[in-house]
């Protein structure tokens, strides 16, 4: 197989458009499930006092989510095929709040870690299943239109995220935080339960077997082509981000409110690319956006590594959002079509690879502030993203001329 097919029997029956408030909870979901990604950032400092461990052990809650997200994409895509789309994320809603909940309530670092893992597990089943359930039921022409309204609640969710986790963490306490988290899990699964549609001809449809799916979508260059660049650059991205408030408290003597509003700064900057993102893709196209995205990154990283002053780092959060969804928004779009009839699994495979990068990206940046000062993590960081912003374009090059 040298190309994914380009249509598929959902897009050409036209479906019609999902309903907004469907679409509106689907966003409070993802909302959660991004936060809860970056509720922690804030809290390293915090949770290695709490629990009597070192910042680098703290990080663990962080890098067991991300694996545990990642990996669980691998159960939830073909379950979401088979299953149905909607009703899966529902589910994964409730178990969220039961993870989030056990969290607030761990009394160490390892029952911390349990509830981790289980937030992270079941928030594997949101966000991809999500798009793929608006891939299903919006048609082709409004779905980037769709998916921006959804996403917009993603972006969001990883500034409140810090934002969340630094401003409890300075007043009533971070425990607080994850109750904060559970409660909009339990919100949006009741919603979801209320406006439960009736289910679409691709979610009847029943892949045979449990891994053929996932052997289906990896049969296709393309996809392997798009899942490998996500995983570079989840690994490069947010392995640096993770670290960006605590880098912020230490060199600047910032409190936890404060250093986790500067790293939600990339949310801000995201929005931004949300807001002239047309623009954007019709002056530049696909190829232009993804090698400008490396060097906004580029950029970013230089000013936290060499930046004199706090509000640099503040700059360099916001060209980071930028940045990352000049690449990410065609990576995703890319996604969606790499096997449309296999559109649930294809879509977490692509999650998948996203997390399991965030997660080796951690690890290694974990321990290499251990090593080294964390600008040299920043500076060599800055040196590589551009080169993953040239590799993707010429791949996107290579695959016109081929389609040409």
């Amino acid at each position: 197989m040298s190309a994914a097919p380009s249509s598929s029997p959902v897009e050409s029956a036209n479906p019609a458009p999902a309903p907004h408030r469907i679409i509106l909870v689907l966003a409070i979901a993802a909302f959660a499930s991004a936060c809860a990604f970056r509720i922690c950032d804030p809290l390293l400092t915090q949770l290695s006092l709490e629990y009597g461990t070192s910042t680098g052990e703290a990080a663990g809650v962080v890098t067991i989510f991300a694996v545990a997200y990642g990996v669980f994409q691998f159960l939830f895509g073909p379950l979401g095929d088979r299953y149905g789309k909607y009703r899966t994320v529902t589910a994964a809603a409730f178990l969220c709040a039961v993870g989030s909940l056990g969290a607030a309530l761990a009394p160490s670092l390892n029952g911390m870690l349990v509830a981790r893992f289980l937030s992270g597990a079941a928030g594997a089943g949101i966000i991809p299943l999500a798009m793929a359930w608006i891939g299903d039921n919006v048609d082709y022409a409004q779905r980037q239109a769709t998916l921006a309204r959804f996403i917009t609640g993603t972006i969001i969710g990883m500034a409140a995220g810090q934002l969340i986790g630094g401003l409890f963490a300075d007043t009533i306490g971070w425990r607080a935080a994850f109750a904060t988290l559970a409660a909009i899990y339990l919100a949006a699964g009741m919603l979801l339960v209320r406006l439960t549609p009736a289910r679409s001809d691709a979610e009847r449809a029943v892949p045979a077997g449990f891994l053929g799916p996932i052997r289906n979508v990896l049969g296709y260059p393309w996809a392997r082509t798009i899942l490998f660049t996500v995983f570079l650059e989840g690994a490069l991205v947010f392995g640096v981000l993770a670290f960006v408030p605590t880098y912020v408290q230490q060199r600047f003597q910032l409190g936890p409110t404060a250093s986790g509003a500067i790293g939600g700064l990339f949310a801000v900057g995201g929005i931004g690319y949300v807001i002239i993102s047309r623009r954007l893709i019709a002056r530049l196209g696909e190829i232009g956006l993804v090698a400008s995205g490396g060097l906004v990154l580029m950029a970013a990283c230089g000013l936290y590594a060499l930046g004199p002053t706090w509000t640099w780092c503040a700059v360099a959060s916001l060209l980071s959002g930028f940045g990352y969804y000049l690449i990410h928004s065609t990576l995703q779009t890319n996604a969606t079509q790499m096997a449309p009839a296999r559109r649930g699994t294809a879509v977490a495979l692509f999650a998948c690879c996203l997390f399991l990068g965030q997660s080796a990206g951690v690890a290694v940046a974990a321990a290499l502030v251990q090593r080294v000062e964390p600008y040299w993590l920043f500076g060599g960081t800055a040196v590589i993203l551009p080169l993953l912003g040239a590799f993707f374009a010429a791949q996107l090059k290579r695959r016109a001329i081929g389609e040409q």
